[in-house]
């Protein structure tokens, strides 16, 4: 009797990869983006007050946001290298520490850490806010990030280690020449992912007075009471940021599919 394959479902947290049929007329992925792009264009025409007002007290925390979440999303990306290491490391107490990390870390939330580096720890060593903001983001995707490259690494064949091995080479020359540089190419996309659900998260850092997107639509609500406005507003170009992103993502998770045909 034939094994009968179980439906793979993946879940994630990230923006919605345009699929395929991303390039029809009337894709969701079309749709979505230009409709909310639309939106932010012509909110400001048909109602110049107070959305003129709004688009012109925004930029500011545009940038910011993109600050925040980049250098996040760099240090993240060693963090995760080094933890996706120790996760497959033959030294016991190497592996050990970075499977107490990812499990640690991964159990508390996001909001929950960024609370802690900022106050908590603030008790003993002052950290600036943007500082706190990029630690504990770091740290926090850096987990995440360390699964993606365990995943990776072992993906690839046993064979080509040892076939390096048998070369002469050492396992950490292996590992440097002919294990990571395919790792990376295969992580590029999951990475990716976890860019636009870290660009997301990244509003979370508005409570520690972070002038970011989020944190400057709630100045300016606060000052004229335009809540539905401002919120608005801030929703539509948060949309277009990730969707844009996720298109980013998806072009270039197709150009690495053919890369290897």
């Amino acid at each position: 009797m034939a094994e009968v394959k179980k439906p793979k479902i993946e879940i994630t947290d990230g923006a919605l990869i345009p699929g395929k049929d991303s390039d029809a007329v009337f894709s969701a992925w079309r749709i979505s983006f230009f409709g909310a792009l639309s939106l932010i264009i012509l909110l400001p025409i048909i109602t110049p007050d107070p959305y003129r007002r709004i688009i012109a007290f925004l930029p500011d925390g545009i940038l910011r946001t993109f600050e925040v979440t980049v250098l996040s999303i760099f240090f993240a990306f060693f963090i995760g290298l080094i933890t996706g290491l120790g996760r497959i490391s033959r030294i016991k107490i190497i592996n050990r520490i970075a499977t107490i990390y990812v499990e640690v870390i991964r159990g508390i939330p996001l909001l929950v850490q960024i609370f802690y580096i900022y106050y908590a720890l603030g008790r003993f060593l002052k950290i600036p806010d943007i500082a706190s903001a990029v630690i504990a983001m770091a740290v926090c995707y850096g987990a995440y990030l360390g699964e993606i490259f365990r995943a990776g690494i072992q993906s690839i064949p046993k064979g080509q280690m040892e076939a390096a091995l048998a070369l002469g080479m050492s396992r950490s020359q292996a590992l440097r020449r002919i294990i990571l540089p395919q790792t990376i190419r295969l992580v590029l996309p999951p990475v990716g992912n976890e860019f636009i659900a870290l660009l997301k998260d990244s509003s979370l850092v508005s409570i520690l007075a972070v002038s970011d997107l989020l944190r400057r639509g709630r100045e300016f609500a606060s000052r004229t009471f335009d809540y539905f406005e401002t919120y608005t507003m801030v929703a539509l170009i948060y949309l277009v940021i990730t969707l844009f992103l996720s298109r980013l993502v998806a072009i270039m998770e197709e150009r690495l599919q053919k890369g290897e045909r």
